[in-house]
């Protein structure tokens, strides 16, 4: 499995979710990691990225709210989203910045009262 996004959920406004994403390791290293999300009947969009040094960019809907993190060690890329809003809600997904892996299966946020 190259990408496989987890960790979604149905969550109360509000509320957190660390949504996970395991990552050939060979990948990891090597690449510039972001989250990305689609939203019902909307185009997909970079949420967050962090470089291969921990540098880590953020789209201005989601600054303060959410932390990308990765670690080698466990193949795995990471989103901590707190503070969550209805409009969060979305499939997230996780890639390489420069989109040069298929899509794996995205996760399911559902932000909801």
């Amino acid at each position: 499995v190259q990408l496989q996004a987890s960790g979604g959920g149905l969550v109360q406004p509000g509320g957190s979710l660390r949504l996970s994403c395991a990552v050939s390791g060979s990948i990891l290293s090597a690449n510039a990691m972001g989250w990305y999300r689609q939203a019902p009947g909307k185009q997909r969009e970079v949420v967050a990225t962090i470089t291969t040094g921990g540098r880590a960019n953020y789209v201005d809907s989601v600054k303060g709210r959410f932390t990308i993190f990765r670690d080698n060690t466990k193949n795995a890329v990471y989103l901590q989203m707190n503070s969550l809003k209805p409009e969060d809600t979305a499939v997230y997904y996780c890639n390489t910045v420069g989109l040069t892996i298929p899509w794996g299966q995205g996760t399911q946020v559902t932000v909801s009262s």
